[in-house]
């Protein structure tokens, strides 16, 4: 008895009922679904983000100068203009990644509200740092698309043998194709070259000419013709983030209670910084029992 013919199509039916249920590589996603997405290499999709977890623009405070700066970019951008990729870098906790999603949500608002004539939306595309090396595939995926998109990568950086930098330099400026003219690429790093300083002295100790290590170490951030630092705040500042938040959530506590409390914070944490307001915030408002919602 032949059973090879019935085995053979028993394989066909099973990979064909396979194909039915895998997702299609490659796909042109829904992007209109909303507006922001996580780019996901297994499979090469784009996953919405129904809510983005932001804070409002208003409540990013004692970085107005960058603020202004990113907004001008961005806006420029949703208009069709000419706009440079920016790599915001300096001081964990000051609202890198914070002041990046809030313009976005900014820009798109007004772009949908009929600050353009345009029939496309600004959508906000995350790219995580262990998949960098997949950015040309995701950028191929938006090149065709009506919409006109941010790629973002929190918390950037390079560390010892990692060569994936280089692929980096090529897509952002000076591959063959070069970034499609619907990206613009933001990106956050504790780094102003987005390498360790060991690693460029190594560059510079093995390269023939030591200059070259140099310029291989500053040629990727130099890729992002907008750069913006942010710094240590200042006590002041730092209350006034605190007042900005206790006031915008209506928590009922006295102000001199509210800085004292706030500096004893910081004083714990060793820091001042957006980010250790937030947090003292949160533990505030827990004891009030009140909830805040961003």
């Amino acid at each position: 008895m032949n059973y090879e013919e019935p085995f053979s199509g028993l394989l066909q039916r099973i990979a064909a009922a396979l194909d039915r249920l895998a997702p299609p590589q490659g796909q042109m996603p829904a992007f209109d679904a909303c507006d922001a997405f996580v780019w996901q290499t297994d499979g090469d999709v784009f996953l919405p983000v129904d809510s983005v977890n932001r804070v409002p623009l208003k409540l990013l405070m004692g970085i107005e100068s960058v603020r202004d700066r990113l907004m001008a970019n961005t806006e420029r951008f949703a208009r069709g203009l000419p706009a440079n990729n920016a790599l915001l870098w300096g001081a964990r906790g000051m609202g890198k990644s914070s002041l990046v999603k809030a313009v976005h949500a900014e820009v798109a608002a007004a772009l949908k509200a009929g600050g353009s004539d345009s029939n496309f939306d600004l959508k906000l595309i995350e790219i995580h740092r262990e998949d960098i090396a997949s950015l040309p595939r995701c950028l191929a995926s938006l090149r065709a698309s009506p919409h006109r998109f941010i790629v973002f990568c929190d918390d950037l950086s390079f560390e010892g043998d990692d060569t994936s930098y280089k692929s980096l330099k090529a897509v952002l400026e000076g591959g063959i194709e070069g970034r499609p003219p619907n990206v613009v690429f933001y990106a956050t790093s504790n780094r102003r070259h987005l390498m360790p300083r060991d690693m460029a002295e190594n560059e510079r100790s093995t390269a023939i000419n030591p200059s070259e290590g140099a310029e291989e170490k500053v040629s990727l951030s130099d890729r992002f013709g907008l750069w913006l630092g942010f710094h240590n705040c200042s006590q002041d500042e730092y209350l006034a983030m605190v007042r900005g938040y206790a006031e915008f959530f209506q928590l009922d506590i006295d102000g001199d209670k509210l800085e004292a409390e706030a500096l004893e914070w910081s004083a714990g944490r060793g820091a001042r910084s957006g980010r250790v307001a937030w947090q003292y915030i949160q533990d505030l408002a827990g004891r009030l029992g009140a909830q805040i919602t961003l």
